[in-house]
């Protein structure tokens, strides 16, 4: 199980993060889809190659297909929501705030999976980012779909959890060469 490897890399001065690895994905209380769709989005977000090649066949064999596009899905169209929002949102001209965008995202609209998946996902990669902006949207687009604040805060463990990982490891990595 890739899972049981990623944990065995980490080194044991970060036990913690084992520990909480082990928890977050083993012991979550989201659904299926929901799970490893946020595991899946958050490893591509972490930019960790380890922690993207531990986890990426488990969360595939966890998802349908549609599922597993959308959660790469989300981590893309992140990546890009999350830069371009954060620097307006930093930008001391509010001037900024009012313009148009300009750019595509389309899969928001239309992700192929259920909104709410797709929103916890891209809440998650969010959170990873660090965008205060799309986080918020985020948030306010779940709770007011019913979700509760103990599933998106499960959510944003996964993904903290899983960025520390990254960092972690990929440090580790560095050090040893």
């Amino acid at each position: 199980m890739a899972l049981d490897e990623l944990k065995a890399a980490i080194p044991d001065f970060a036990k913690d993060l084992k520990l909480n690895l082990g928890s977050v994905i083993g012991n979550s209380e989201l659904p299926q889809q929901q799970l490893w769709g946020t595991v899946l989005a958050c490893a591509i977000a972490s930019r960790s190659p380890k922690v993207l090649k531990e986890l990426e066949p488990e969360a595939q064999a966890n998802l349908k297909p549609e599922a597993y596009q959308a959660a790469k899905s989300a981590a893309a169209i992140m990546a890009m929501n999350n830069v371009f929002y954060r620097t307006r949102h930093l930008l001391s001209d509010p001037e900024y705030g009012t313009m148009r965008a300009g750019l595509r995202m389309n899969v928001i609209g239309k992700p192929g999976v259920e909104k709410v998946d797709f929103e916890l996902w891209s809440l998650a990669v969010s959170a990873i980012n660090g965008c205060g902006q799309c986080l918020d949207s985020h948030e306010q687009v779940l709770r007011q779909a019913g979700v509760d604040r103990e599933t998106i805060q499960e959510a944003f463990k996964i993904a903290a959890v899983i960025q520390a990982v990254g960092v972690t490891l990929d440090a580790e990595a560095v050090l040893a060469e």
